[in-house]
């Protein structure tokens, strides 16, 4: 009785497409023949799950083996059929690995085996760097960027080809977009040098974009910037970077953002942090004072008497928001008492009166207190 496929690649009956493909490629290289020269079972098995992944790869046969099982391919499309030796026996190296050795050297964007090579002429992704203020972090915008790029060509279309005409087969690969070549014991397969993996070739190219099917434009796009984003944030606007050659699909516009230093505002992750002077009499007898907050409106916090430099006051929820959630940061003030400058002789005066009225800052006495006794007491 064969041995049932999914079992063969060690998959379950709901696999994706990825997922056997995926076990199919760690499978081939672990039977492959040439990696197991002193195991004589090893071909054997290759043959085997190779036929099995050309079942389950392709969603007719798949259906077809689902529904009857081996039986529907009996008839010598088997592993074991007509043509089905290894290397010398008939057995095609190249149509097995070529998917893998793409993937490996190719970056997986040999086209996949689609005829025309598509993936190949998918335009290149941009980076665009898009400076925005603190403010517009915080309550997220609207931007207008003018991106320079590669755009489709509105006098052929996309295509290439003089209005008129179309292009025609490439006759070195007939359409596939791919040649292969021999190297030894390997069969490796190669974009066409003729069509360069477009699978056509065009007598009379476009007189306006030379055949390539897109020209240099500036674009103008408009980017939305949600609330909260912080320095660094990559937005992603799909299709709109380079037009892909002759008709190929686009690639993608990456905006990498830079939020600009504030004046007032210092953000540290979802906090905000700002620094408010304050004056001695202020900071001595107590005062409330209003200070500025990023949705422009500004908060009260009312100062105790005796205040030092350094004390911080939190206000929930006013620091920036946290992207794809509800909640929000905090704002924190930092107070900074402001020593007297330029004083009139009057104020010098009055000063020193104060001074001599009585003991009104503890920690200072009692800091030089203790100076006092580390050097020698009263000596």
């Amino acid at each position: 009785m064969a041995q049932d496929y999914y079992e063969l690649l060690g998959v379950g009956r709901t696999a994706s497409p990825d997922d056997i493909k995926k076990a199919f490629r760690k499978l081939a290289m672990q039977h492959h023949p040439d990696r197991n020269r002193d195991n004589k079972d090893a071909e054997k098995k290759f043959k085997e799950i190779n036929h099995a992944h050309d079942v389950l790869k392709d969603p007719e046969k798949r259906a077809a083996y689902d529904r009857y099982g081996a039986a529907a391919f009996e008839g010598g499309n088997g592993p074991n059929g007509p043509g089905a030796g290894f290397n010398a026996q008939g057995f095609d190296f190249g149509s097995v690995f070529g998917e893998i050795f793409d993937e490996m050297f190719n970056g997986g964007r040999s086209g996949g085996g689609r005829p025309g090579g598509r993936a190949d002429m998918r335009g290149q992704d941009l980076r665009f760097n898009l400076e925005i203020t603190l403010e517009q972090a915080y309550g997220g915008t609207e931007a207008t960027v003018r991106v320079p790029s590669s755009v489709s060509c509105e006098a052929c279309h996309g295509a290439g080809a003089e209005p008129g005409s179309k292009p025609q087969q490439c006759p070195t690969c007939h359409g596939r977009g791919r040649i292969r070549a021999q190297q030894g014991f390997f069969t490796v397969e190669r974009a066409c040098h003729t069509c360069h993996g477009a699978g056509q070739v065009i007598d009379k190219p476009c007189k306006v974009c030379a055949g390539q099917g897109r020209v240099r434009r500036e674009k103008t796009l408009k980017v939305n910037i949600p609330a909260g984003v912080e320095d660094g944030t990559r937005i992603r606007l799909s299709g709109e970077g380079e037009a892909g050659t002759r008709g190929g699909p686009a690639g993608d516009l990456y905006v990498f953002l830079t939020v600009r230093r504030h004046g007032l505002f210092e953000r540290e992750g979802p906090d905000v942090h700002c620094r408010v002077p304050i004056s001695m009499v202020q900071a001595t007898l107590g005062a409330g004072i209003e200070v500025p907050t990023l949705d422009g409106k500004a908060a009260r916090i009312n100062i105790p008497a005796g205040a030092q430099s350094g004390h911080q006051f939190r206000l929930r929820g006013k620091g920036m928001p946290i992207m794809r959630s509800t909640q929000r940061g905090d704002m924190y003030i930092e107070i900074t008492v402001e020593t007297p400058t330029n004083l009139t002789a009057k104020q010098k005066e009055l000063l020193k009166e104060f001074e001599k009225a009585g003991k009104t800052s503890p920690e200072a006495e009692g800091f030089f207190s203790k100076v006092k006794e580390m050097f020698g007491g009263d000596d």
